[in-house]
Order: structure tokens, then sequence, then C-alpha cells
């Protein structure tokens, strides 16, 4: 496993196949797609900046690179993609085997090229705050103390508009200091470019232009227009901090049988428009700020009245939702809309309802977005998240802009598609396979937002058909693949990021074994998790749980030994005896059980899975547990039920939440305020050393996870409470049932994550102070029975 670790380090890249099949019937038989999860700006220590543009072949388009063959007395240089020989420039041919320019060192393998060539002025990221005012003053007061802190980070030179929307939508003009100032919009329909030309007076007292499409200063459109609604963060933060500061709830009155006038899709339709007439094609970012479902205009999910509730899964299922699919095809077209612009969609979703990220996720994903979903705009997950956005330092995004990805790779392979935060530029070719999965039929995808962890998976198709040519020489059996990022880094200027890498290919019989040693099971339980929720979402009557299953049982009759027919001669080699419990982990992820997840929490989770590394996805599938106790130190654990001891605390990282379970014996002393005494100091640093790991985690991941801290049988009183009536307690019985609930629900985070080895009907009792778990999902233990006996058949 190391190995592929190195190799991510070095360009990037994990892929599920390190050793490839060589044939397309190989290929098939091996049942994990090949496949790479590739982070283009990934930071890579000593990356060479070169301040020249990129050597090109002339058929291809490849770049130089190390795996290129070199003939330094003729200058000339053999593309590995196409075969095509290509001269050297003038300014190369001082090369030589001890002069070589850093792009044929073998090292580096991953080179960036600044462009020197534009010399048009530094167009700063724009920032358009879009925020909802349809919530209680309590919230809304959380929103402005967040803004507030949002705006005293931003980038000086960084532009910033400012959006409210409820019933109406009004764009404030911030560039009007002397008194506040904005202008309506209904509601009730989507808004055009031409429509905020006209209304918005961006020509008043001077002539529009007659003919030809008007989008930025250099198209005609007046500057100080512009700066009516974009300025300077340090021109308007006097301004913008009053707007903010004096934002109320929406005064139109709401009946109490009607949800509020929330007109999201209209205010979004507003801001792109705006975008897109004043700053197309700059680095710029939409980030709405939503506290509830949108009931007016584009983009509805639901309607005012009360009694009508939001879709849940098992409408969707149904087909009875009729403003679902209208509303996720007006986000579609938004999305068009703002991939033409450059321009990135953020969502903050804060509400215990929910506001219609399932509908928005095809915008949110397509143009590389943010999203982060909590309970309440003062929740530390939307408040940490926001401010990490804008602070600069060892863990902050390093957002980038303006990205357009391609990819080159050897003719006998062909690209499926990318399952990632990107939307298909169509440009198709040769490379296109006819099996398209996410977006496929391009070798190119425009990336509009992009940050150091933005990761795309991007899937292969094995082209070259068998037969007795397909083993050539040693020499041939190589696959290369390159990609090629170009990107708006954070400090203004056009970048490209070229990572060219080489693997080998096997065909024939005798390959399990090769295969076998290049196999990551990491890798590839992160891309089977992709692709079982794209097949979800997109397939109907799919069936995950089938799928996943008849996938594990084949790539173990294929790779495991055993004798047939005999289910306890089965064994895993060591590189794949992990991967049959990553996917009994995913079986019963959030990915897969939606039940008890509301449609916009499933959107949230794989969206976060759509761009995250393959070390964040296998937390996710399959989180981390940690055991701290006086017997020993800190220690990983089985994610198990049987890691529940009393005298035990548990750190349970399952990515979106972490959780410090305490062990009923260490909550008793806790309680007891024995940490306190100086003669348990060891009691006290016991206590203290999981919050400290807790806040290592938490400081190094986007979106901030949330923090719980729950005891062993925390659920005790409720069951005696359950047996009298609430109306006979007082406030302090009343008070102390609350917080017991509260430590109930939250023990939940983690007993829904471990393997149900005991459970209520298991013939086997649970170990003196441990737990038992109430389901009915059968154990680890008993899934990999039925794996072996399926397997040998």
């Amino acid at each position: 496993m190391s190995e592929f670790l190195d190799l991510e380090a070095q360009d990037g890249v994990r892929m599920t196949w390190n050793v490839l099949p060589g044939t397309k019937q190989d290929a098939a038989a091996c049942v994990i797609p090949a496949a790479a999860i590739y982070t283009p700006l990934k930071p890579i220590p000593d990356i060479p900046l070169l301040p020249y543009a990129p050597l090109r072949c002339r058929i291809c388009r490849a770049v130089l690179s190390p795996f290129s063959v070199v003939d330094y007395t003729a200058k000339i240089w053999g593309c590995p993609f196409c075969f095509q020989r290509n001269h050297f420039p003038q300014h190369y041919f001082s090369i030589s085997e001890e002069n070589l320019p850093a792009e044929l060192f073998p090292q580096y393998s991953t080179i960036e090229y600044a462009s020197v060539a534009d010399t048009s002025p530094i167009a700063p990221p724009v920032f358009m705050f879009v925020v909802d005012t349809c919530m209680i003053e309590e919230e809304i007061g959380y929103l402005k103390s967040a803004l507030a802190q949002a705006v005293e980070l931003l980038p000086e030179k960084a532009l910033v508009g400012l959006i409210t929307f409820g019933t109406f939508v009004q764009v404030h003009e911030l560039g009007f200091g002397i008194l506040p100032k904005s202008y309506v919009f209904k509601g009730t329909k989507e808004v055009t470019k031409e429509q905020i030309l006209d209304q918005m007076g961006f020509f008043s007292g001077k002539k529009k232009p007659s003919v030809g499409v008007i989008a930025g200063s250099r198209d005609g459109l007046p500057a100080e227009s512009i700066s009516r609604f974009l300025l300077p963060a340090s021109e308007c933060e006097f301004v913008l901090n009053s707007v903010i500061e004096e934002l109320q709830k929406d005064p139109w009155p709401v009946p109490a049988d009607l949800r509020s006038s929330r007109c999201t899709g209209a205010a979004l339709s507003v801001a792109a428009a705006i975008l897109g007439v004043c700053v197309p094609g700059s680095g710029a970012r939409i980030m709405a700020f939503v506290g509830g479902p949108s009931t007016e205009g584009p983009g509805a999910i639901v309607s005012k009245t009360l009694t009508d509730p939001i879709r849940s899964h098992k409408d969707l299922d149904k087909g009875s939702v009729p403003l679902f699919d209208k509303a996720v095809k007006f986000y579609e077209g938004l999305s068009k809309q703002l991939v033409h612009q450059g321009h990135v969609l953020d969502l903050f979703a804060c509400a215990l309802d929910q506001v219609g990220v399932a509908e928005m996720k095809v915008a949110i994903e397509r143009t590389g977005g943010i999203v982060v979903l909590a309970e309440s705009f003062g929740h530390a997950v939307f408040k940490d998240s926001l401010l990490r956005i804008f602070q600069s330092g060892e863990h902050d995004l390093g957002l980038c802009f303006n990205g357009i990805f391609e990819v080159n790779c050897s003719k006998d392979l062909k690209i499926q598609g990318i399952l990632g935060p990107c939307a298909s530029l169509e440009k198709k070719g040769p490379l296109c396979s006819d099996m398209v999965v996410g977006q496929g039929s391009t070798t190119a995808w425009k990336m509009c937002g992009l940050d150091r962890k933005t990761s795309l998976c991007l899937v292969f198709d094995i082209a070259r058909q068998g037969g007795p040519e397909a083993l050539g020489p040693p020499a041939s059996n190589q696959f290369y693949f390159q990609f090629l990022t170009y990107y708006q880094h954070h400090d203004g200027r056009m970048r490209l990021r070229v990572s060219t890498l080489s693997r080998r290919w096997v065909a024939g019989p005798g390959n399990v074994e090769e295969l076998t040693a290049g196999f990551d099971q990491e890798a590839a339980a992160a891309v089977m998790a992709r692709l079982v929720s794209f097949k979800m979402e997109n397939e109907d009557d799919f069936d995950p749980i089938r799928w996943l299953d008849r996938s594990l049982i084949r790539l173990c009759s294929k790779f495991g030994d055993y004798q047939k027919e005999n289910p306890s001669s089965f064994t895993l080699s060591p590189r794949l005896s992990i991967f049959p419990q990553f996917i009994f982990n995913l079986r019963r992820s959030q990915f897969v059980q939606v039940f008890n997840n509301s449609p916009d929490e499933t959107a949230y989770f794989r969206m976060v899975l759509d761009r995250e590394s393959v070390a964040s996805a296998v937390v996710m599938i399959q989180p981390s547990l940690i055991a701290y106790s006086f017997q020993s130190a800190a220690e990983p654990v089985l994610l198990d039920v049987t890691a529940i001891a009393v005298d035990r605390i548990l750190l349970l990282d399952s990515y979106f939440t972490v959780v410090v379970f305490h062990g009923s014996s260490i909550a008793q002393w806790r309680n007891a305020g024995y940490h306190n005494q100086p003669e348990h100091a060891a009691f006290a640093q016991l206590l203290k050393a999981p919050r400290d790991d807790a806040d290592v985690i938490i400081k190094e991941r986007f979106p901030v996870p949330r923090l719980v801290i729950c005891d062993q049988y925390g659920s005790q009183v409720i069951i005696i409470f359950a047996q009298h009536e609430l109306l006979h307690f007082d406030s302090c019985v009343m008070q102390s049932m609350f917080f017991c609930l509260y430590y109930f629900f939250q023990a939940r985070f983690l007993l829904a994550k471990l393997n149900p080895s005991v459970t209520y009907n298991s013939s086997n009792p649970p170990q003196p102070g441990g737990d038992v778990i109430f389901t009915d999902d059968v154990s680890f233990e008993v899934f990999m029975d039925h794996l072996r006996r399926l397997a040998v058949q």
C-alpha cells in the first residue's frame, strides 16, 4: 500500500489497477473498472514552475514529458501517445544528456507552467453574496454575524456584491453610499441579461450598443456601471457592513397555515445574470445562504401550503413529485449559463427542513461549487466552514478559478467519462469510449471552481482486443496517461499543470498474480462508491446492494485462492483482503442506504464524496475508530460493537461527524469531577487526549465535521421515563430527560457505524461492560461466510 501512497504524493493519482489488464476481455474479467482518482492541484513539494510555454506534439498536442523518447543528436523527441517525431525549437538546441530541461527530469512527472504571454491586468476574484431573509430573527442574527466576519477576511482587491431575497429579490447598489439603495425584481420568474441591462440602468445616459453581445467592460459596458454593484472589498466594507447589519426578516406576512414565499431560484438567476453582464470569464463565486425551501418562482421544490410535505426518497421513487423535475430542469439551465460564464455556485444550506440541495446538485457540482449543510446558521459546522474559505494559512483551501481539464492517453485506452465536479466541453475525439459514465463523450472538461482537494474520478475503457497479437514485447507493454489542468491561480495568473504517468499492462491467462500486485483496494473502494452513487441517481430500478454483492463475488472468484466447492479453503491475497470489508461498510453507508436520510442529505453526502480524495472517501465508507484507556496508549481498534467498554473512550471519525464516546465508568468518574483533582491527573489527560485528536481532525477538514460527545447507556433513564406520563414531571425532571435524550441520540452516530457482531438476538452475549446493537443487519462475519460459499461455486 505504501508504494501507492508514494505515487500519489508524486503525481496526485491513485489508480484501481496499477498493473492494467491488457485486453478488453481481461478488463471485463477483473470486474473493477480501470479508473484513476486525480487531484489536479494537490500540493506537491518542490514542484517546478517553468516560466515558458510547454512544448507540444504537432499531432495529438501532448506535452513533452520524461516519457518522451529524445534523440539528442538530431534534436528530435518522440511522443509516447501518437509516436509522432517532433523537432525541438531553437531555444532547446543546447539540450543534451547532461543538460536537460526540467520537464525531462524523471522525478518531475508533474510540472507547472506559468503563462508569461498574458500581459493583461490581473482580474480580481468576485464574490456575490445571495442571502435569504425568510428566517426567524435569531437565525438572521447568526447569519449577519458570520457574514460580517467573512467580509473582514475578504482579499482587499476582491470584488463583492450583495443580493437579498424573500418574496422579492433585492440587488443592493453598494456604490451608492449616501443611503441604502436597491433594485427589486419579482420572485416569480427568471431574469435575463437583457432585462438586467435595461432595468438596472447600466447604460444610463449613454448609448447602448445596437449589435453584439454586451458582457463586461471590454464589450462596451461602462466600468462605472459595474462598480455600482461590484466594488473592491476595501472600498465598500463600510457600506456592505451597514447593509448586512440592517438586514431584517422578510416583511411580507405569512399566514399560519402557509410557508414563507422564498424565491431562491429567481435570486440565483439574477445573480448569474449580473455576473454574466459584468464579469464574464472572470473568477467569480455566487455564495448562496439559504434557510428554507424554495416555494416561489423557478426552482420551487414545494408548495406554500404546510399540509403538503416536502418530497422524500419514497416520493422520488414513485415519481409523485411534480415540482422536482421542473426544478432540476431549471438548475440544469442555470448550470449551463454559469459554466459558459466560468462562474461557481456555492451553497450554504442551514435549516432543520430541506432547502432543495437535491435539485441544486446539478448546478453546484458542474460548476465545482462548495456545499455546506448544517442545522442552523449558528452551528459551528457553518460558521467555521465559512471562515475556512477565506482564511489563509496551513489549512486554507487555495481556491482557484476557470479551470479546463484535458486528458491524453495511449490509443488502446478510451475514456468513458469523469465522476466529479466538472462539466463536459463536448470535445469529441478518437479517445472517447462508446460507453459513457458521468460527464463523458469528451476529452476536455470545464472546472469553474477547484481547490487543493478537488479530485476527479476518470473511468477508462480498455479498447485493446485479445488474440495472439495482444502479447507484445515487454518494451511495448506500457499505457501512458497525461492530465493537463489549465487554471487561474489564486494570484490571478493562469497556469498549466501537467501530470504524465505510465502503467504496465499484462495480458493472457497467467496474469492474476501481477494484476493482484497492482490492485489498490482503497482506490477501488472509492471508485465503487462513486459508481454506485451515480447508478442509483441515473438508472431506473437499479439495485445497489445486488450490484455490489455480485461485483464482489465475481472479483473474489477470479482472484481468490480456493478449492472448488470448499468454502473453508478460501483465502485472499493481502492486496485484496480488506476490500470485502470496504464493500460491507459501503453497503451500510449513507451513500447506499437512503433510509432515515432526506434527499437533501443524500445529495450532500454524494457531492462531497465526488470531490474528495481516496483517503477522505475511505473514511466516509469505513470510519476510523481509536480507543483510549489506562491500559494502553491510543490505538486503532476494529469498527465493531465489541470495541465498546466501560473503562474506554472511543474516537470515531466518519468524515461528516467526529464522535467522542465515553464508557459508562469513564462518564461516572467525569461526572464526579475526578479529573479536576490533582491526584487524578492521568484521568484528566485521558479525557483530554481524544478531544485534542478530534480538534486536529476538525482543523484539517472541509466542510468542518460535526463534533458529537456522548456517553454509554445514555438512554437508560428514558426507558424509566417512558413508563410515566410526562405531565407529572416538574421542569427539573424535564430538563434531565432532555439531557438523557440528547446523549442517547448522539450515541447513535457511533452505534450506526459499528459492525453488529453482538445484537439483541445473538447467541453470544456481550463481554462484561460491553454493548449490544438493536438491529437485524447481518454482521461482517456472516457476510464473509456467505461470500466464501458463493465465491467457490
